[in-house]
């Protein structure tokens, strides 16, 4: 049995829902793009006053989310399908987009470049614990029109794994699927086995910019799957209570699934988001606040309700280095996601409030990660008998070390941790060097470095994107791209 937590009563999923369809009628929803309010006129929503805003009749959502489909899969690099979008499995990936690094050495924030995010790749990929790769910060020496595909570039050239990207500009977008494309073997077999999704976010409250539109659409005609990625902001940018800012996040995505089906009905698409409060003291937006975790798991159960694929920003911290609130914060929201059985949990590594990355973060949160997925897979029967059968020949005493199914069922029965949790006696820690926790990742980090060993890839793929970026980036003004090493 998978333990599930639940944070809503089946009667609040369904108020959830009422007042989110109200919400699309009244005050409607704004559709900066022409074509996707045409899309949406078309298919019997009223026209307002205001020429973009939308009245969204009920009738008409539940229409185009009837075609959502309720599962896919994401592919490796190998073409196996390792990530299941849909009912209670849960993955996990680093966070993305952060501007900045943590050093390790100096603990200071700094602007991020390639050889970070580099860095931050490589170690990902070494971790089992995270099952996708995320295009995880900006590369500030790239200019801003090339930066969102030099750095699915660097995933796809480092990484085997599955990746949670997104697009800034509908100039790259395309660009981004021709890349994945160049690795699947086509945009055919890119759309038959996808091996990336596509955050799309829409403006709080209740805003579809030009952008945001046309991502949707071409997303859905490519037939690569995309993530909402609704953000509602309690208190400031989303009614103050978290119920109020869970209808919010229904309604975004409603609308913005409807868009997205209107387009193609039956291209993959994921519930999701990266909800917070407002901190009414500091004017900051937690991500590691226990109500931004409880916003998360009420949001995905009603996404789960209909039956749609999850996603959520979880295992962040606010803190500024890798310290005890970090872990806490990072540990506790992170449980939280996987006992809700969102499919797919983003944000390992990141700190102050989502600008900032550390790789030594990252591996701490493995662990965090590695626990909560043994909480998922429950208490097992791993014998006949629950414990009888241990008993014989005991004779009271404490000898099951001894035992057969002692040496053959321990590392089946416990999540067995890297030497970054340290659980040696504190001789043995003094010994070592009674290094904390962070300075334990320091090592773990530098050795999964020393072992990588990049994917193999076939060189007349690396060339074509090569020269596919070299070109991009000359257009944007660069004479060659950055050293990677």
């Amino acid at each position: 049995m998978q333990p599930k937590l639940e944070i809503l009563s089946p009667d609040l999923v369904n108020r959830v829902l009422d007042e989110a369809f109200q919400l699309l009628m009244e005050p409607g929803v704004k559709v900066q793009l022409l074509e996707a309010k045409e899309l949406l006129l078309a298919a019997g929503a009223k026209p307002d006053a205001d020429p973009l805003v939308v009245h969204l009749p009920e009738s008409v959502a539940r229409q185009a989310l009837a075609s959502v489909p309720h599962e896919f899969h994401l592919h490796n690099r190998a073409g196996e399908p390792v990530i299941r979008y849909g009912g209670d499995a849960v993955h996990f990936d680093p966070g993305s987009s952060g501007v900045h690094v943590l050093d390790p050495e100096t603990l200071e924030h700094r602007s991020s470049y390639t050889a970070d995010l580099v860095r931050v790749i490589k170690v990902a990929e070494m971790l089992p614990q995270y099952d996708a790769q995320s295009t995880a910060i900006v590369c500030n020496e790239v200019p801003k029109e090339v930066g969102d595909l030099y750095r699915l570039y660097l995933v796809l050239l480092y990484s085997a794994k599955p990746v949670v990207t997104g697009a800034f500009s509908t100039k790259t977008t395309q660009v981004m699927f021709d890349m994945l494309a160049i690795m699947a073997g086509g945009r055919q077999a890119l759309a038959e086995k996808p091996l990336a999704v596509f955050d799309v976010c829409p403006t709080p409250p209740l805003i579809w910019s030009n952008f945001g539109s046309q991502n949707l659409m071409d997303l859905a005609r490519a037939g690569v799957p995309a993530e909402i990625v609704s953000m509602p902001l309690a208190g400031a940018a989303a009614p103050v209570t978290l119920a109020g800012s869970v209808v919010q996040h229904a309604a975004e995505c409603i609308s913005g699934m409807t868009i997205h089906q209107l387009a193609c009905s039956g291209a993959p698409i994921v519930w999701g988001g990266a909800p917070a409060i407002f901190d009414m003291r500091q004017g900051t937006t937690p991500m590691g606040a226990v109500e931004t975790a409880m916003i998360d798991a009420a949001y995905a159960q009603v996404g789960k309700f209909l039956g749609f694929p999850t996603h959520t920003y979880l295992g962040a911290s606010d803190a500024k280095i890798v310290d005890a609130q970090a872990g806490l914060e990072s540990g506790v929201s992170a449980m939280i996601g996987a006992l809700a059985g969102i499919n797919m949990i983003s944000g390992a590594g990141m700190l102050d409030f989502l600008a900032c990355i550390s790789p030594e973060k990252l591996v701490v949160d493995a662990e965090a990660v590695g626990m909560a997925k043994r909480m998922l897979a429950g208490i097992q029967v791993q014998t006949e008998t629950l414990a009888t059968a241990f008993f014989e020949g005991i004779n009271f005493k404490a000898d099951f070390l001894k035992q057969k199914a002692t040496r053959q069922l321990f590392a089946k029965e416990q999540y067995l941790p890297s030497p970054v949790i340290d659980r040696g006696s504190i001789r043995a820690w003094q010994k070592a060097g009674s290094l904390d926790t962070f300075a334990r990742a320091k090592v773990r980090t530098e050795k999964l470095l020393s072992e990588y060993q990049r994917p193999p890839m076939p060189a007349g793929q690396e060339r074509e994107l090569r020269e596919m970026v070299e070109g991009l980036a000359r257009q944007a003004g660069m004479d060659h791209l950055p050293e990677r090493w």
